[in-house]
């Protein structure tokens, strides 16, 4: 099932380059269907959603904005077992996230000087909520909830109709969870440009965060200016460390979790114990049976997956940093000795017990994470992602005196002499 091959300093990196081909550049098509879209909900607003809504849907949903009578219902209509879990997630994600409050600052200096940082949430956030055969109400929380505690004033969800024109009722319920204000029954790249640019019902927004396919990526990307974005997301990804002391169930599960996602998704297990790549796959064919997305994790696995046999354990933590990859489970003896050695992962999961599905729904660490090796530079999705921050500074008289001549030598080296200016005048 997983081809099997030995590091050498070639074949590995052979594989890896593979890689980059699933995601590629975005389709040329794409761009211009999207770009036309987009210009056109810029310029027509509602009407434009609406057209696109019926255009690739089929038919208008029942009310373009979800009532809040309807989110209540659907609240107090859900099964208590599944809202019983989604407060207990939430209670994780939150205790997690609140650690990353930031704190503004005064800095008063002695000849009077003051400088200083504002912290402040974003005004107003629009979140992308998948809505058919891929909704993920983990992704409202995920979301809405580092949000909240940034202090973001609004949360405006979009989300598409299931194909009677209702809305999801899974995700209407983490929503109501999650305190978001206000929710729209709009998906595809029409409901990121209306988010952007604003319609006459849809409130423009400062960010939009949110999973999405192909044609809502691409709108991310070509409005990123406009508004913000979370990140440009590429296909899923998992890559499991493991020694002779895993276990070959555990890895072979791990592996096909993310494997489900996507034909595009990508598993790789690193290992020291070539007896431990033979088991996993095994056991790989073995528990595959049994699964709902099978042909899926197969083509997944066939095209984008590998077993890398490791001379040494420092061998696989070179070639799991040149890798970044989204999710890293560390299945090695001592797990926990590898935190400061592992530096390009979106998320790290330690020892037997920390399957990966443990952080896409309940630890607490959000499952918004880089992908395609851009773990190297980005992070994930966190309270800083909708923070912004101003500085301030106030100057005395004297103060500005003693700092003028080097003010002004530096502006006059640049040759910009109308800022050498601003600082003279007020000595003359």
């Amino acid at each position: 099932m997983l081809k099997k091959i030995f590091a050498n300093g070639n074949d590995e990196f052979d594989f890896l380059e593979s890689l980059k081909k699933r995601s590629g550049e975005t389709d040329k098509q794409v761009t211009q269907i999207v770009n036309e879209i987009i210009d056109n909900v810029k310029a027509h607003g509602d009407k434009a959603v609406n057209d696109y809504t019926l255009k690739f849907d089929g038919s208008l949903p029942e009310y373009y904005e979800v009532p809040q009578d309807v989110i209540n219902d659907a609240l107090e209509e859900a099964d208590e077992n599944y809202v019983n879990a989604l407060l207990n997630a939430m209670e994780n994600i939150a205790d997690f996230h609140n650690r990353q409050r930031q704190q503004g600052f005064t800095d008063c200096k002695e000849n009077g000087v003051m400088l200083g940082q504002r912290v402040r949430g974003l005004e107003r956030v629009g979140l992308y909520v998948p809505g058919g055969t891929a909704a993920y109400p983990s992704s409202v929380l995920m979301n809405a909830i580092p949000a909240k505690i940034a202090g973001v004033k609004e949360i405006i969800m979009v989300t598409p109709p299931l194909k009677d024109g209702t809305p999801n009722k899974d995700i209407l319920v983490a929503a109501a969870v999650c305190g978001v204000d206000r929710v729209f029954l709009t998906g595809g790249a029409q409901a990121i440009a209306a988010l952007a640019y604003g319609t006459e019902s849809i409130p423009k927004v400062d960010k939009i965060v949110g999973p999405g396919n192909i044609f809502v990526a691409t709108a991310k990307k070509l409005l990123y200016g406009q508004v913000d974005i979370d990140m440009i997301a590429g296909p899923s990804e998992i890559l499991v460390m493991a020694d002779e002391t895993a276990d070959p169930k555990f890895i072979a599960a791990d592996l096909m979790s993310q494997a489900e996602h996507d034909k595009l998704a990508s598993a790789i297990l690193l290992t020291t114990s070539e007896e431990i790549a033979d088991k996993v796959n095994e056991e790989i064919k073995r528990q595959i049976q049994y699964l709902s997305r099978k042909e899926i994790i197969e083509n997944s696995l066939t095209n984008y997956g590998v077993m890398i046999v490791c001379d040494c354990p420092h061998c696989a933590v070179e070639l799991a940093n040149a890798i970044a990859p989204e999710h890293l489970e560390v299945l090695m003896k001592n797990a926990t000795e590898y935190i400061g050695k592992l530096d390009n992962a979106g998320s790290v999961f330690l020892g037997q017990y920390a399957s990966e599905p443990l952080g896409d729904y309940y630890a607490g660490p959000n499952h918004v994470l880089p992908t395609s090796g851009t773990a190297r530079f980005f992070s994930p999705l966190s309270v800083a992602s909708f923070i912004k921050r101003s500085s301030y500074i106030y100057y005395t008289e004297e103060a500005l005196r003693e700092a003028k001549d080097d003010i002004v030598l530096i502006a006059e080296k640049e040759g910009l002499t109308a800022h050498a200016n601003a600082i003279k005048v007020r000595f003359e």
